[in-house]
């Protein structure tokens, strides 16, 4: 009797942790869709923040408004910016130092013009936001290693079944309890383990229909940035542009520690602070710990996920375009789309800047 008790509750327990994990899976990798509004989408859709900086920077160098001189210094020769992310390009390049290309590149990648790209595709239901995407592996995990934990429970409970249950010849053997409970054990673990599968894709089936509308659509134009945002550093023209970028992107590859397990990534996911590991970690708001941020510009297309919808400035302030911002990622949208702006022209600030 006890033994049939158990297997129910096995039973009821399985189908419901599968019914929660498909139906948050469902959810999570649906919603409204739609279609790519320009490249720069594209580009955060086929390669994350790191695609769409490499994409700005192209174009910016494609038509001279942008020179990139050896060893990967970048020098501004028109100030003059068409969309907010060529701004941040030149909000960044005036708060550089020295001008290089690994440090303007990670600065706008970090810049909340690039990191609300990443906000609006996820309200859209392009992309998975990731602080959904980290609770959902989450979730898959539990529920691959509590059921593969009861594996041996249920061979325990088998044995404590034999021993206590007298046979009845007339009967013969009862099946053992592992074999009643084994079909929903497999089923939920095989359950997790392709929903966590799910989860690990950032971008979602609208998503990929959508790019690849866009790519269909717009393959043809004979643009340096586009071509970058559709297919990477390895389909720019301009090939020392293209191994400067690669050389950039390899050295903003994500910094690593040295300890007792040897060396790890360090995969923090907040704004502020100061040293390579909180700099590097603003700029995988959107890549959850991935290489793509990083140092995955010029690969393939996959795309990268990682920090909350809205949470481009959670702590207060831009770290790319060095204005406050009250909290949302909206609000700091506004405020570092419109900084050069703000004066009597679009570049004039940028360029006073610069100099």
């Amino acid at each position: 009797m006890l033994v049939n008790v158990l297997v129910a509750l096995f039973y009821l327990a399985g189908v419901a942790v599968i019914t929660v994990l498909v139906t948050r899976v469902v959810r999570t990798r649906g919603g409204p869709g739609g279609p790519v509004h320009d490249r720069y989408e594209a580009a955060f859709l086929n390669g994350g923040p790191a695609r769409v900086a490499d994409t700005a920077l192209s174009a910016l160098q494609a038509d001279g408004r942008l020179a990139v001189g050896g060893p990967g210094i970048v020098a501004v020769v028109r100030p003059v910016a068409h969309d907010p992310v060529e701004r941040a390009v030149l909000e960044a390049h005036a708060a550089a130092p020295h001008g290089a290309l690994h440090h303007l590149r990670t600065a706008v990648m970090r810049h909340p013009a690039v990191q609300e790209i990443g906000d609006g595709l996820a309200a859209r239901g392009l992309v998975v936001d990731p602080a959904t995407r980290r609770a959902t592996a989450r979730w898959c995990g539990v529920a691959a290693v509590t059921t593969f934990a009861l594996f041996p429970v249920s061979i325990v409970l088998t044995v404590v079944d034999f021993a206590t249950t007298s046979l009845d010849t007339d009967s013969g053997m009862p099946v053992p309890f592992v074999f009643k409970v084994v079909p929903i054990l497999l089923a939920t673990m095989v359950t997790a383990i392709v929903c966590g599968s799910h989860t690990a894709r950032q971008i979602t089936p609208a998503g990929r229909r959508a790019v690849q509308a866009y790519g269909r659509g717009h393959a043809h134009l004979p643009d340096a940035g586009l071509l970058v945002a559709l297919y990477g550093l390895r389909a720019l023209p301009d090939p020392v542009l293209r191994e400067q970028l690669a050389a950039a992107a390899r050295i903003d590859g994500p910094p690593r520690r040295r300890g007792r397990g040897g060396p790890r990534p360090v995969a923090r996911h907040h704004y502020g602070g100061s040293g390579a590991d909180d700099d590097f970690a603003a700029a995988t708001v959107w890549c959850a710990g991935t290489s793509a941020c990083g140092g995955g510009g010029g690969g393939g297309g996959s795309s990268c996920a990682g920090g909350g919808s809205g949470s481009s400035c959670s702590s207060g302030s831009c770290s790319g375009g060095g204005s406050s911002c009250g909290g949302g990622g909206s609000s700091c949208s506004s405020s570092s789309g419109s900084s050069c702006s703000s004066s009597s022209s679009s570049g004039s600030s940028c360029s006073s800047s610069s100099s």
